[in-house]
């Protein structure tokens, strides 16, 4: 679980930042005007921070609650057609 003692922003605004960042690498700026477009207005140094802080806790929870997959399997290269 995620801590967000003393945060002074809504833990979905922090979350969804932190994940924002994350999976598709912008830059702590133009995640600034992405929030700003949807009404939440935070510097890109508390960007920063929120990534550093929150960022290894959301990882290990997801991987907690990541599905397992079957295990891999390949065909033997003898039986695929040439």
């Amino acid at each position: 679980m995620v801590l967000f003692k003393g945060a002074h922003f809504p833990n979905d605004v922090i979350l969804h930042a932190a994940f924002f960042y994350v999976r598709y690498a912008v830059s702590y700026r133009d995640l600034g005007e992405i929030l700003a477009e949807r009404g939440v207005h935070v510097d890109h140094a508390t960007l920063n921070l929120w990534v550093a802080k929150y960022a290894s806790a959301l990882v290990s929870v997801v991987q907690k609650r990541k599905a397992h997959t079957a295990p891999l399997w390949r065909l033997p290269s003898a039986d695929i057609a040439a």
